[in-house]
């Protein structure tokens, strides 16, 4: 059971970030960024919510490694906290920064609760 959940999240990942890699004015868009003045922001969108997202999850699946389903759980849990920084201290759209939240945290409890923690 914990393999196909490890390997769900990694498909979602990818998935997720596929969007981010050949999508990025759609991505930018639902994240209420805009490119200003250049292109810099869609080469951003591309990498960090892309490519980054998208060889990660090519790893896990690819290795089935519980330490690159750690280390996934790991780019979950800092975008938590970022997330949650956020909140906190710039006052985002509450409703929509809590459902990125959770699905941020989730797959970072999971991820590392099942592949990092005493019991993995």
């Amino acid at each position: 059971m914990p393999e196909i959940v490890n390997a769900a999240l990694a498909l979602l990942t990818i998935a997720f970030g596929l969007f981010g890699f050949l999508a990025p004015r759609y991505t930018a868009d639902a994240l209420d960024l805009a490119p200003q003045g250049s292109t810099m922001g869609l080469s951003e969108m591309r990498a960090s919510a892309g490519g980054l997202f998208v060889a990660v999850g090519a790893v896990c699946l690819l290795t089935g490694a519980p330490e690159a389903y750690a280390m996934l759980g790991v780019a979950y849990a800092g975008a938590g906290t970022g997330r949650l920084l956020s909140i906190l201290r710039d006052r985002p759209p509450l409703k929509k920064a809590l459902v990125f939240f959770l699905f941020e945290a989730g797959p970072a409890a999971w991820l590392l609760a099942m592949n990092a923690g005493p019991w993995a």
